[in-house]
Formats: C-alpha cells, structure tokens, sequence
C-alpha cells in the first residue's frame, strides 16, 4: 500500500513573501528530503498551492487578513525554493482558501498505509488539510511532523500541535 505526503502551501509568499517569516525558509532541506524520499519510494505526492485572485481583499478571508498574497500567476504563488524542482512530481490542488474540498475529494475512498503533511502554516492550511484528510480517510495513519511545519505564532503552533495529536493525528518529532 502507498504512501502519501501532502506538502502544504510551501510557497514563495509564505516564506519569503508578502506573509513570510524566518522560520519558514528553515523547512525548505526537511521539505526537500521528504519529498526526495517519498518519490525514491515510489509514494504519491501532492501539493497544495494557495490560490488567490485580484478580488482578495473583497473575500472574507481577504477582510480578515488583508495582505494580498499568492495571487495566480504571481511569483508568490510558486512553490519556494528548491521545492520547485519537484512541482511536476505530483498533483497540485489550487485552493481559495485554508482546506481544499477538492483534494478531501479525491483523497475520498483511497488506501494509503498512512498520510503525512508538511509545509505552511500549521495553524491555518496545515490544520485545515489535516482535518480534511481526516474526513475523507478516517481509518488511515495521519502523520504531521513538528519539524517540517511552522507558523508566525510559535504559541500558536504548539497549540496547533497539540489540537491535531487530539484529533489522533500523529505528530513526530515534538
């Protein structure tokens, strides 16, 4: 049974970016090495790109946070880093905001021996997705590992950390 690594909204704006933070660029080696990994063993690996258009900032999310970020066709929205290499290696799943129906949907009925996740940021798109995944595959493994996901908000992301090891989500590296 394969294995599935789900890398989360590794994108220019969120490390880099318009919403950047220090924290994020030091994922780039982990993220690579796992993706790296997974694709040596022959596992699926899909990607998840936050998506935005020019209407932004009339969205909700846009309202709560108003900082343009990843608009489509925008050098923000590309995969960061090295991380690029990889952006045919797997499907990718344009989203508008935090989770992804889309992917919950084709992840829908699946077997995988387990789902991990990485990438930015854990409070927000990591959570979303994992609770996403967690619906659409309710008795498969879901792994986070605590090294290769960050938030802005390191209070936040240890709180995150400890909501998703509630949801049985098993979290490594802590």
């Amino acid at each position: 049974m394969k294995k599935l690594l789900l890398v989360i909204d590794y994108q220019y704006d969120f490390v880099a970016g318009s919403l950047g933070f220090p924290k994020a660029k030091d994922l780039e080696e982990i993220i690579y090495k796992k993706i790296e990994s997974y694709q040596k063993q022959g596992d699926e690996i899909i990607f998840t790109l936050d998506t935005h258009r020019e209407d932004y900032m009339q969205t909700v999310e846009g309202r709560n946070l108003p900082i343009k970020h990843c608009l489509q066709d925008s050098s923000g929205r590309q995969l960061y880093g090295r991380i690029k290499e990889f952006e045919n290696a797997g499907l990718c799943f344009e989203k508008e905001t935090f989770p992804s129906l889309d992917l919950a949907n084709y992840l829908k009925g699946r077997e995988y021996e387990h789902v991990e996740l990485c990438g930015l940021v854990s409070n927000i798109c990591v959570l979303a997705n994992a609770v996403m995944v967690k619906a659409a595959l309710p008795n498969t493994e879901i792994i986070v590992d605590a090294k290769a996901t960050a938030s802005f908000d390191e209070h936040l992301h240890e709180e995150c950390l400890d909501i998703m090891a509630g949801l049985h989500i098993k979290v490594l590296n802590r």
